[in-house]
């Protein structure tokens, strides 16, 4: 009588725990964001417009990657300051490549690729983890406010925001 038992919890282990986004993906995933000049007000909106987070810059937000049910997450974050222009930049969740792992787990990972992951937001992922934005003044003209070339910023290590850390390069 034991037996049955343990082959049926088993079972269930197996098949509640075989979906490969969910296990081998985050759940939120961390998005930096800081722009130039710092302290700018930063909103996070959600695709239907709910507000998500509300604060300054630099900051270290973590977002959902799952939107709903099959649905990826899209985020708006609108950045202002007074006597700057304000910017909107969306954000959106990619497709997971774990999630396609489930077809490798057999029959057990139908109920991941159809149910676990896309329930859990784990068959998404954010790419985009840092957003660098420069604030352009109002009063500047329209010409001066055209895209500018690239520049060459040299920041002190205190004065990056933490998630930058760990993509950091040493130059020997």
């Amino acid at each position: 009588m034991l037996f049955p038992t343990k082959t049926l919890v088993v079972a269930g282990l197996i098949a509640f725990t075989c979906s490969c986004a969910s296990i081998f993906s985050r759940s939120t995933y961390p998005v930096t964001i800081d722009t130039e000049p710092r302290g700018a007000h930063i909103t996070i909106y959600n695709r239907r417009g709910m507000e998500v987070f509300n604060g300054g810059t630099p900051a270290l937000v973590k977002l959902k990657p799952g939107g709903g049910f099959f649905q990826k997450a899209i985020y708006d974050i609108e950045i202002s300051k007074e006597g700057y222009v304000t910017k909107r930049i969306p954000i959106s969740a990619k497709l997971n490549a774990w999630y396609f792992a489930n077809i490798l787990v057999g029959w057990f990972g139908v109920l991941g690729f159809l149910v676990i992951d896309p329930a859990t937001g784990a068959m998404y992922r954010i790419n985009d983890t840092a957003v660098m934005e420069t604030l352009v003044a109002e009063n500047k003209t329209a010409a001066a406010a055209a895209p500018q070339t690239p520049q060459l910023k040299i920041y002190d290590i205190n004065e990056i925001p933490v998630a930058w850390k760990s993509k950091l390069v040493a130059i020997k």
